[in-house]
């Protein structure tokens, strides 16, 4: 066994090397034509759940100590490089705009049509605007956990993610009065899924389900890294995303996004006429599609969800809770290899 290397003080696991590499095992076949029936509440026949990436406050920053800047997800351009020893004021402002308009448009809108909806947040963020913190909290939206910082983990030390993650679940408890039951990085190491799955079995908490999957249409179990039972995988998406404003091919024009939208929407709710309905995700930006010019297409989609009788406007905590009332992890007691 070798003890993880901290990156600053704290408590640390003492996992070998071979029980943080990642042991995901690949399914090809997922439900298939089988697809399970998924008993929505009032006979609904689509769950759509809206996601808010906070992470304004989170992001590489000079001003947080890092040794970058941002530039990732903004407005200057795809071509920009990391500001590199120095502060990046056009992109500092553009993250800003997410915290101090952008999130207060979007969460009016919400509030509006009486919905609730997922945030992802980064910790720092929640930290660096109590005010709004404490909108999502007073809304009853969801705080999944989006890492306490918005950072790539891909190449980390395990000893450095561990201290992440624990720092993380400390800022969430602090900010929100308890830890997340839902994660999503969104740019995981291989060792993302033992070390969360570890963390909060010696902690004792409760890990609901973790969202870097993009492989289905509906919530499914996998083996936890974390002994003799199951980690429910709640899918994200890529292609619902307002973040193909900035990539190619993505959206074009706020038309092509609504169109997009509403056409999974549509895709979704015909094939829940059978009786199994499925779950959609619609990902949000609080400094891209909060602005003006964005929002308008956003808005549309939200009124024309909130007047269908046949969508259910969840978080993905309460999606995942339905899906474990009706479908109890498989996997408890039986050995899974890890």
């Amino acid at each position: 066994m070798v003890k993880a290397e901290q990156y600053s003080g704290g408590e640390a696991g003492t996992w070998s090397v071979e029980e943080l590499t990642h042991s995901l095992p690949r399914d090809f076949v997922g439900y298939g034509r089988d697809v399970p029936e998924f008993k929505l509440p009032g006979g609904k026949k689509l769950a759509v759940n809206f996601v808010i990436n906070y992470e304004e406050g989170g992001e590489h920053s000079l001003d947080q100590g890092d040794s970058e800047g941002e530039a990732m997800l903004q407005e200057i351009g795809t071509g920009k490089t990391p500001y590199v020893g120095q502060r990046d004021t056009p992109m500092e402002t553009s993250f800003e705009y997410g915290s101090r308009v952008g999130i207060w448009r979007l969460l009016k809108l919400f509030e509006k049509h009486s919905m609730r909806v997922t945030m992802y947040a980064v910790g720092l963020a929640l930290e660096n605007n109590p005010p709004a913190t404490k909108a999502m909290l007073d809304g009853g939206h969801e705080i999944a956990s989006h890492c306490w910082r918005w950072f790539n983990f891909e190449k980390m030390s395990p000893g450095e993610e561990e201290w992440h993650i624990r720092k993380g679940i400390e800022s969430y408890t602090a900010t929100c009065g308890k830890p997340p039951v839902g994660w999503y990085y969104g740019r995981p190491s291989p060792r993302t899924r033992s070390l969360i799955a570890k963390i909060y079995e010696e902690k004792k908490l409760e890990l609901l389900y973790v969202s870097d999957d993009y492989s289905d249409d509906l919530p499914h179990w996998r083996p936890s890294p974390a002994g003799k039972k199951g980690l429910l995988h709640v899918p994200y998406s890529y292609a619902n995303n307002d973040f193909k404003f900035f990539i190619a091919p993505g959206f074009g024009s706020t038309s092509a996004y609504q169109e997009h939208m509403l056409g999974a929407v549509e895709t979704l709710l015909e094939e829940g006429k059978d009786g199994k309905p499925k779950m959609m995700t619609i990902a949000l930006h609080a400094r891209l599609i909060g602005q003006p010019g964005r929002f308008q297409a956003l808005k549309t989609i939200v009124e024309q969800l909130s007047k269908n009788p046949d969508v259910w406007v969840a978080t993905r905590e309460e999606i995942a809770r339905e899906w474990v009332k009706q479908y109890p992890d498989p996997f408890v007691g039986k050995s899974n290899g890890n």
